[in-house]
């Protein structure tokens, strides 16, 4: 049988009315509640594998707790009415039962605890362990790549899919780091190599450098879980028996890409053998659905991060704290997901980051510099220098601006369908109208929503009133007749992404959605109250490389404007020497060290100051924002700024939206508008230029000292935009 006629036959098909678009209308969100618990205080039931609403998978670990007048060994426990006690054991030093409550029923199902006349009840929700929970319904056609998933270091792959929902039998490998520092597969956990390494974790414990990796599938995910696990004299995985190995924290990886993140299942994930961390005694999870080059949906990699959790801690038991930890779309997702679903990750250290990915990154980087490259390639009528294209682009090198404006985007339907998808399926405007819309906006409409006229999602690209080259004309890097030219006729484009004459314009309704619904963090939802060091390899002088420094600096400025501050975000950038995001460099190194310290001192504080004010007072004193200069210099600063003296080494540049005038939070979907004043140009213009200049912005130019239009706060966290089926 050939490989297309496999993943052809692993295509999900079942009942689409218009592959991967025309599956939503317009439903609003609804926020997640959790259950309360009824009945006595004096005891108190508390799931401690995640939220009581968004059990998944049929089983949840659940915590009882008593107060002193409740003989703790007196307590029975039931599910749905039946006793279930002789599964909940004494946690030591404690007045608590721990137990896994097995064989959950799909929908509500009732814990109680009782003890002479005493009782408390608690309901938990179940839902299927392929999901959806709170996503929206599941994205189809999408292909399974279960064979095409390489295990790492024993090799092999996963074999074919067990079911329309690509499930595999959970395994468990073992390898082990060996003196020379390469991982090897331990095939018989009973017998030592002869050159089996061993560390000494953050907690002072000395082990052998096993690692233990599990692999299964969670909401249609392939997901993996490692930690250090000696076979031979650590018990077997459970949540009251932890390795001496695990020093009791867990570092979830998210991977960058989308482009390419829609319609599949992914045969990789971000990894979870970082050596670094293992060595330092950290679990480390990820699943393939935590990658954007796999799935470019915020909100679904959100809701396999807490899945994967849930099912991680089943096992293991609660961590400490969970760190989220990823580069370029990594960093995407842990400022979402912590900006929208708070609680999931307790600290981030986001990597080359951007703050969001379907504005900052797609619209405001990459939509801007494709027009700017089709005018001066197809449409210029004055000539430009590199360096001026350069200038009006924002960035420091010809050769970035080129790859940002040819590089195939996240908003062209046909430019980024992964080589899986079978040809026919695919979008075309005139052969397969309905077919698969490979573009950010298609693959979540059930965020941005659906236009009624297309049924395609509704998108939030909108460049009207934007005066493009503004700064340079102001600089004189740029002459009038370039700034008319540009302007006159840099154009927009159609759904399809192909040039028009005319400049595009939003979807108000997906723009309103954008700013309420997160798409585009604030800072004012989770982030307000979560630790961020934000590492950067600095990329800004790399010839092609997209990771412009200033949109750090964009997510602070989001911070501030939503908090009055930004202290609870912590800047490290250095040079490119140890690459975009590893471990290798001893700043990265301090980077996960310090932000384990930040999460162990808040854990500390058990005040009832709010989240936000204890996170900024855990900061640990020896965590100084700063940068490591070339050469190696250290540079402290009190909070490192655009013109500082880290700047003197790394500056910053911006986007062809920023040289435009947009404010540094760079989050202005769509710019009010203002009559043109001459006076705010640098150049006098002829009367017959300002009446060129009133054609070209017949609705006047954009006022940036305003908020965007529809930008609004965002309506609440813990949103569910619905499950696919039946709780």
């Amino acid at each position: 049988m050939s490989t297309r006629l496999v993943l052809v036959i692993l295509v999900c098909l079942a009942s689409f009315p218009m592959l991967g678009a025309a599956q939503s209308t317009d439903p609003q969100p609804v926020v997640m509640q959790e259950h309360r618990q009824t009945g006595s205080a004096e005891i108190q039931i508390l799931t401690v594998s995640g939220r009581n609403d968004m059990v998944s998978g049929g089983d949840a670990l659940v915590r009882i707790e008593v107060s002193s007048q409740v003989p703790l060994d007196q307590v029975k426990v039931a599910l749905n009415g039946k006793d279930v006690s002789s599964a909940f054991k004494p946690i030591t030093g404690t007045r608590s039962l721990l137990g896994l409550a097995t064989g959950l029923k799909l929908g509500d199902n009732t814990v109680t605890a009782a003890q002479s006349g005493k009782s408390a009840a608690l309901v938990l929700t179940n839902w299927p362990i392929e999901g959806p929970i709170f996503s929206g319904p599941h994205e189809k056609p999408y292909v399974c790549m279960t064979q095409m998933f390489e295990l790492p270091v024993t090799g092999g792959n996963l074999g074919q899919a067990l079911d329309e929902n690509c499930s595999i039998k959970t395994r468990v490998d073992y390898i082990y780091q060996a003196t020379d520092k390469k991982f090897k597969p331990l095939p018989n956990p009973s017998v030592r190599p002869a050159d089996l390494g061993a560390t000494t974790t953050n907690a002072g414990r000395k082990v052998p450098f096993i690692v233990r990796i599990e692999t299964g599938t969670i909401n249609r995910a392939i997901y993996q879980f490692s930690m250090l696990h000696d076979p031979m004299t650590d018990r077997p995985v459970d949540p009251g028996n932890r390795p001496a190995g695990w020093n009791g924290r867990l570092i979830y990886t998210f991977g960058g890409g989308c482009p390419g993140g829609w319609f599949i299942q992914g045969k990789d994930t971000e990894g979870v053998l970082d050596p670094f961390m293992l060595s330092q005694g950290f679990a480390v999870a990820t699943s393939s659905k935590n990658v954007f080059a796999n799935n470019c949906d915020d909100v679904n990699s959100g809701e396999t991060m807490m899945m994967v959790r849930e099912r991680f801690i089943e096992r293991n038991g609660a961590p400490a704290h969970t760190i989220g930890w990823g580069s370029s779309g990594g960093a995407e997702q842990v400022h979402l997901i912590s900006e929208n679903y708070p609680g999931l990750l307790d600290g981030i250290i986001p990597g080359s980051s951007f703050p969001d990915m379907a504005f900052a990154s797609v619209t405001m980087q990459g939509f801007g510099s494709r027009l700017l490259h089709h005018y001066f390639t197809d449409l210029a009528g004055e000539t430009w220098t590199k360096e001026q294209q350069t200038a009006v682009a924002g960035v420091r090198l010809y050769e970035t601006f080129v790859r940002q404006g040819t590089r195939e985007d996240r908003i062209n339907p046909r430019g980024l369908c992964d080589k899986v998808l079978a040809p026919g399926l695919l979008y075309d405007a005139v052969t397969n109208p309905h077919g698969l819309r490979c573009t950010v906006y298609d693959h979540a409409i059930a965020k941005w929503g659906q236009d009624p006229k297309t049924g395609f999602a509704r998108r939030p690209v909108d460049n009207v009133g934007v005066q493009y080259g503004l700064k340079t004309l102001n600089a004189g890097v740029i002459s009038k007749n370039q700034f008319l030219d540009l302007n006159e006729k840099l154009g927009g484009i159609d759904a399809d992404a192909k040039p028009t004459k005319q400049r595009s314009v939003a979807d108000r309704v997906a723009v309103r959605r954008g700013y309420e619904y997160g798409r585009y963090p604030s800072g004012a939802g989770g982030l307000a109250s979560t630790p961020i060091i934000d590492y950067r390899a600095y990329a800004d002088t790399r010839p092609g490389d997209v990771h412009m420094r200033f949109h750090s600096f964009s997510m602070r400025e989001r911070l501030i404007k939503a908090n009055g501050h930004a202290d609870n975000q912590v800047m490290l950038h250095e040079d490119y020497t140890y690459g975009g995001f590893n471990t290798e460099s001893p700043l990265h190194q301090e980077a996960i060290r310090q932000m384990d310290q930040w999460l162990l001192n808040l854990a500390k504080d058990t005040s009832t100051a709010p989240r936000a004010q204890k996170v900024v007072k855990a900061k640990p004193a020896d965590l100084r924002e700063g940068c490591v200069a070339p050469g190696g210099k250290r540079i402290n600063e009190k909070q490192v700024y655009q013109g500082g003296e880290c700047d003197k080494y790394f500056p910053s540049y911006g986007s062809p939206y920023l040289v435009a005038g947009m404010p540094l939070a760079n989050n202005i979907a769509i710019c009010q508008r203002k009559p043109i004043d001459p006076s705010e140009y640098k150049e006098t213009f002829t009367p017959a230029e300002m009446d060129r200049l009133r054609r070209i912005f017949p609705e006047g130019v954009c006022d940036y000292t305003k908020p965007g239009a529809e930008q609004r706060p965002l309506i609440g966290t813990w949103l569910s935009y619905g499950p696919a089926g039946k709780k």
